[in-house]
């Protein structure tokens, strides 16, 4: 049993970065701080404890909001937050793993979170600049301190994984992972052999799984699909046009778009637990209830066929 399983049966996370679109930076539309607290709080009370957030959601309006909701069940919840992503005074995104910007980026987590330490602390993505070595050296003394409680990586490779490891043991690993976007059997393997807990981020790749994502659908600035270049409408129409030839063979046998995509991932250990962004009541119990009814691995095969046959077309 890896340190996710250890805290949380049901294996979703909850994705901070969808309560904070209209603070800028990364985020997906607007929410009010009564709507995302509201919305923290039903997850909360279905069962779900552990919550993923990091500075460049919302410029920090993710981590207040989650600060906020939790100051008095702070002991009851599992925070995860990240280094690495920051921002000039213009809102200008700069990716660092300098040391320093590092213990700058915990400190005012803890306080925007408004705790005295985060359960998890992750380094956001690899800085080719910066040995890792050094942002871990300075993680793993404030984890001494007391101010983080485990270490892990994001989006991360097997040479920063072994680097970072003559540091300090790192006990989870978050990555894109789904249907469109996978990770080598050489990296799941690695993940297994050490032990390390791997959380799926992108798990409805941003909409386009779920079918929530159409061709005409626009996206206001407080939603990154918006003006984001990673958003590619050419690339996106050909997955749109593969999913929705998927739901129509998932309905036949009743099942849902969200069941499929909850399904895969969690049949690739160690994978065990879903980085989900859910933004509304209903998103939320639809996706508690989709990892509970997973289609068959026949089903989850076919669906897999279709896309791969699409994508190399």
């Amino acid at each position: 049993m890896n340190l996710l399983q250890t805290i949380s049966e049901i294996p979703i996370c909850f994705g901070g970065a969808a309560i904070s679109g209209e603070g800028g930076g990364y985020g997906f539309g607007e929410i009010s701080d009564t709507s995302a607290n509201a919305l923290l709080m039903q997850a909360f009370d279905l069962g779900i404890t552990i919550f993923d957030t990091a500075p460049i959601y919302g410029f920090g309006l993710s981590e207040k909001r989650l600060g906020m909701a939790f100051r008095r069940k702070r002991e009851k919840v599992f925070i995860i937050s990240k280094s690495g992503v920051t921002w000039h005074n213009n809102r200008r995104v700069n990716m660092t793993n300098d040391p320093v910007t590092t213990i700058k980026m915990l400190e005012q987590s803890l306080r925007d979170l408004q705790s005295d330490y985060i359960d998890l602390y992750m380094i956001h993505w690899p800085d080719n600049k910066i040995d890792i070595r050094r942002p871990m050296e300075a993680l793993a003394s404030a984890k001494s301190q007391g101010k983080i409680k485990h270490l892990g990586l994001c989006n991360t490779n097997l040479v920063d994984l072994d680097l970072a490891a003559q540091i300090d043991s790192i006990e989870v690993v978050q990555s894109e992972f789904n249907l469109f976007h996978r990770q080598s059997e050489d990296f799941l393997n690695y993940l297994s052999s050490h032990h390390i807990a791997f959380m799926s981020w992108g798990t409805f790749d941003k909409g386009i799984i779920s079918g929530t994502v159409t061709n005409d659908r626009t996206y206001d600035r407080s939603d990154a699909r918006g003006w984001a270049p990673w958003w590619d409408k050419k690339a996106n129409r050909k997955k749109i046009a593969t999913i929705e030839k998927i739901a129509t063979l998932l309905n036949a046998h009743g099942h849902t778009l969200l069941e499929l995509a909850c399904g895969y991932n969690l049949t690739h250990p160690p994978l065990t637990h879903l980085l989900c962004g859910m933004r509304t009541p209903w998103q939320l119990n639809e996706t508690i209830r989709a990892v509970k009814n997973p289609p068959p691995r026949s089903l989850i095969a076919q669906a897999k066929s279709i896309i791969d046959q699409a994508m190399a077309e």
